[in-house]
């Protein structure tokens, strides 16, 4: 049985190219980048070709504006420890209420040791933000916007360009978090008035532990780790030049898989999302249906277990994740499903399907053959499986 991973939101294959890139930088390629012999110059080259290749794949104006960092968390600490170091005077940051754990728990960190003010914006039932809460929590005390461009468990995309510009007119800078949206959705983010951005390797089929940092231009930064003048004194420490190296073919890649990602890929999640509800009753899609991720589907199946439909298809060598925290042992759903309002009735059965370009029709049909006959005996086991026609849910996902 040939296995079918369907959680490339949580991470992806390294691309056999990208592995190929990579191998020369522990072997003929081991100088230190920061050298001025040969060895080392031949690698600063390469470290140099590869920021070049992220800055293409978002659209930056300069390459010294990329800051390569440990992964999307690194960056997401960065971006914002930074801002209210630039701007003492400023004691408050604003965000979402579905932003990854890389942002949310640093706020809250900062708000129970420092003193800051976190106005942590509400969405509605399809993940989308509240615009007129956003607008009221801008003041002049706000050091940093952080807002996601697209979130990892509905794939619901913010409108980003619109939020940096108003963010802009209180004086305020905009940082996004788009490890998700990068390589699925094309960017310019020079045309934006976007201060900061943060990216991960392994999203895009490069390896685990690199990252970077977009910072704008102009933009003043402190650096978060401290030490030696790498990175233009943004990030002191001995490159990862293989990750580098690695991360910039897998940009080069994403940028030429972009349409892909938004055809075949899309009209994958599509057929899946379709055949699906098609064939499960009391199922219905989280997030919003217009404005996703092409590769994202997030489903709710009512009155029963996530954890235990994982466990389910796991044996039949399918591999997705939960739309809640059962698996890490806690009883309450994700976050981001209780800022929607999701019911508690779906909202612990929800399960998210992200797709890939290593993905293919096949793999859709293999899931729409087993997935009815593990809902239905997952709903026998349910307290509610006698009586989920009595069940009112009171919530529209439409």
């Amino acid at each position: 049985m040939r296995p079918i991973y369907l959680d490339n939101n949580a991470t992806t294959r390294v691309d056999p190219e990208v592995v190929q890139a990579m191998l020369p930088l522990f072997t003929d390629q081991f100088g230190n980048p920061s050298s001025i012999h040969d060895f080392g110059a031949s690698v600063g080259a390469a470290v140099k070709e590869a920021r070049r290749q992220l800055q293409a794949l978002i659209g930056a104006e300069f390459d010294h504006e990329i800051t390569f960092t440990s992964g999307g968390t690194e960056s997401d600490n960065a971006a914002i420890l930074s801002a209210l170091e630039v701007m003492p005077h400023r004691t408050e940051i604003v965000t979402s209420a579905v932003e990854h754990p890389a942002v949310l728990t640093l706020c809250a960190h900062l708000e129970k040791t420092r003193g800051i003010k976190v106005h942590t914006i509400p969405v509605d039932r399809h993940g989308r933000l509240d615009l007129d809460a956003y607008r009221a929590a801008l003041t002049p005390h706000v050091a940093i916007v952080s807002i996601m461009w697209a979130n990892n468990e509905t794939g619901t995309i913010f409108p980003v360009a619109e939020l940096a510009d108003l963010a802009k007119e209180v004086g305020a800078l905009f940082h996004t978090d788009a490890v998700q949206a990068v390589g699925k959705l094309p960017m310019d983010v020079k045309s934006v008035a976007i201060d900061m951005l943060s990216l991960s390797g392994h999203k895009v089929h490069g390896p685990k532990g690199i990252g970077a940092l977009y910072v704008r231009r102009g933009v003043r930064f402190r650096s978060l780790v401290k030490g030696g003048h790498q990175e233009r004194d943004r990030r002191a420490g001995t490159e990862n030049t293989a990750g580098i190296v690695g991360f910039g073919k897998a940009a080069e890649l994403a940028l030429k898989f972009m349409d892909d990602q938004n055809t075949r890929v899309k009209s994958l999640r599509d057929r899946l999302e379709k055949g699906l509800l098609q064939r499960i009753p009391n199922a219905f899609v989280n997030g919003d249906l217009l404005e996703r991720l092409p590769n994202t589907a997030n489903i709710a199946f009512e009155y029963i277990e996530g954890e235990g439909i994982l466990l389910l298809l796991s044996r039949e060598g399918i591999a997705c994740s939960s739309g809640s925290a059962c698996s890490s042992g806690s009883l309450e759903p994700s976050h981001v499903l209780r800022a929607m309002n999701v019911p508690f009735t779906a909202a612990h059965g929800a399960i998210r399907f992200s797709f890939s370009r290593d993905n293919s029709e096949d793999d859709v049909d293999r899931v729409l053959e087993v997935m009815p006959g593990i809902v239905e005996k997952l709903r026998d086991l349910s307290p509610f499986g006698g009586r989920r026609d009595e069940v009112s849910r009171n919530f529209d996902p439409v």
